[in-house]
């Protein structure tokens, strides 16, 4: 998916590369390839998603328990 911007009128060539960042950091590419820049195998992957679940259920849990 190819990311277009185009520059609005008046805008600094700063101002243009922030909102290209931002909108690179929106689309989730960095990140994608942050995941793909090392093969991990389909167990590690499994065991990488059971444990943010766990983190999440553990801090919605304490969450209940404060209130």
């Amino acid at each position: 998916m190819p990311l277009k911007m185009k520059l609005r009128p008046n805008e600094s060539i700063e101002q243009a590369v922030k909102r290209f960042k931002k909108l690179l950091e929106r689309s989730g590419i960095p990140k994608e390839v942050r995941r793909h820049e090392y093969y991990e195998k389909p167990s590690e992957q499994r065991r990488r998603q059971r444990l943010r679940k766990l983190k999440a259920i553990r801090k919605r849990q304490a969450q209940l328990a404060e209130g």
